[in-house]
């Protein structure tokens, strides 16, 4: 039977997405495969990942210029929904959603233990934090497209390609199977 994780990377990869596998002490190795400088980032909604200790550098605290400029963003996501391959960002007044829009390469961070199966599972996981924080959250699958002009296009309002890391967890990483399923 397959996993939460499993059928969550699965359909990332549906969504023309790729997935990676980190654990908090490797994931400085995966990150500097995949980041294109120049890069900028939002720390992650966890504490167990830095982008600050990375041996590739990440300004956090991007300008303008610095935003248009970059290749890579990297963000956090709070969620990742396994029937859609959909990872859940916040959206903050800080940089986290233009972050994940501008540059053509966007990188999301995600931890095993906060894929959960599907979106009503999503949504029990939200209403606190919107109604207790007032927050706002993004739903993203893949990269960008649109086929208002005709034939389908990658990256007119957003990355034209997203790369999704599974950050392991303690509570998974001894099994392998991450998720909650």
């Amino acid at each position: 039977m397959t996993g939460t994780l499993e059928r969550f990377e699965d359909a990332v990869r549906g969504a023309t997405a790729s997935t990676h596998r980190a654990t908090p002490e490797t994931i400085g190795s995966v990150l500097s495969e995949l980041l294109v400088e120049p890069a900028v980032g939002a720390p992650p909604p966890f504490d167990d990942v830095s982008l600050a200790d990375l041996p590739v550098s990440v300004a956090t605290e991007p300008t303008r210029q610095q935003l248009l400029e970059a290749s890579t963003g990297v963000t956090g996501a709070i969620l990742g929904i396994a029937s859609y391959g959909s990872v859940v960002l916040r959206s903050t007044a800080d940089v986290d959603e233009l972050v994940s829009l501008f540059p053509d390469r966007h990188v999301v961070l995600v931890r095993d233990r906060d894929v959960v199966d599907d979106m009503a599972a999503a949504f029990d996981d939200l209403v606190p934090l919107i109604a207790d924080e007032r927050a706002d959250a993004i739903v993203a699958t893949g990269p960008s497209a649109t086929a208002d002009m005709g034939a389908l296009v990658y990256g007119v309002h957003g990355p034209t390609e997203v790369h999704v890391v599974v950050v392991r967890t303690d509570s998974h990483a001894a099994d392998g199977t991450g998720g909650t399923g």
